[in-house]
């Protein structure tokens, strides 16, 4: 669903897992943007004395996102709240959308409470991605339900990301098909906008790209799997997580200092591109 336009918001807070922290969008040693980084941006054109903090960490489940970054989120006291977790949940064996939406649910009603405006938004089918991921296209569908179902109970504004041929484009992913691509990042950020009714933001970050998507041939799904699949299946049976031992990228609020104007939130294509400056130094 699309909210009612923001009120005054000087103080955004970013909680979730890698996605949120922004890997695919920059990398470890030059510093990675992602859509949460994108949004604020977006927001501060609106917005100006925006402070923003994006407490995300890779490799967090919905129940950890709810122990780790609830606390520090109600103590920074949000107007504005954006909570995206769950996929790295229904990649594990043993799934329970009702848990993880449990687990959701607790967030979007302690944010809300405080006063808080929040938004999240839906997951594409990964089997659309990958086809080798097509086992977990009901869990998919399964999850997205529930998020809407929480979502309605607490006023949350969901971006509907779920159903666009365009979320599944090849281009829009980055080479390990979990993390959205520079580019994927800039149409989340578009939708997320847009869902939250910012000014100058549209309908058009679902737009297709042009030109046909160059699909994954045989060869390619076999590159895939020895080099990305097969490195996260043996992180899984030793118990480790990326996101071991690492801490949020910006835990503070820091301003977002906008320099220059800013593309609208409909034209992805220019989003993606880096002239536009970071927002403030993490």
């Amino acid at each position: 669903m699309t909210g009612t336009a923001l009120g005054r918001t000087t103080r955004y807070v970013a909680l979730g897992d890698s996605q949120t922290e922004g890997l695919g969008d920059g990398d470890d040693s030059t510093g990675l943007r992602g859509w949460a980084d994108r949004l604020a941006d977006l927001l501060a054109v609106h917005h100006p004395g925006l402070h923003y903090a994006n407490l995300a960490v890779r490799g967090r489940l919905a129940g950890q996102v709810r122990a780790e970054q609830l606390g520090p989120a109600l103590a920074l006291r949000p107007d504005l709240a954006t909570v995206v977790a769950g996929v790295n949940d229904l990649l594990r064996p043993r799934f329970d959308a009702d848990e993880v939406a449990g687990e959701l649910d607790a967030v979007f009603a302690a944010l809300t409470a405080q006063g808080a405006r929040i938004a999240t938004l839906t997951f594409p089918d990964v089997a659309r991605v990958t086809p080798l991921a097509r086992p977990l296209g009901p869990r998919v569908h399964a999850l997205n339900s529930r998020i809407r179902e929480a979502a309605r109970r607490h006023g949350v504004v969901v971006a509907e990301t779920a159903d666009h041929p365009v979320v599944t484009d090849p281009r829009l992913w980055s080479a390990d098909r979990l993390h959205a691509s520079p580019l994927g990042h800039a149409r989340i950020a578009a939708a997320v906008a847009h869902a939250l009714a910012l000014p100058g933001s549209d309908g058009s970050w679902a737009d297709p790209l042009p030109g046909p998507p160059v699909r994954p041939t045989a060869l390619g799904e076999l590159r895939w799997a020895a080099g990305f699949l097969g490195p996260w299946m043996g992180r899984r049976l030793r118990g480790r997580s990326s996101g071991d031992g690492r801490t949020a990228k910006r835990p503070t609020l820091l301003p977002v200092l906008p320099a220059g104007p800013v593309p609208s939130p409909g034209a992805a294509e220019g989003a993606v591109s880096d002239d536009n400056r970071p927002v403030a130094p993490r």
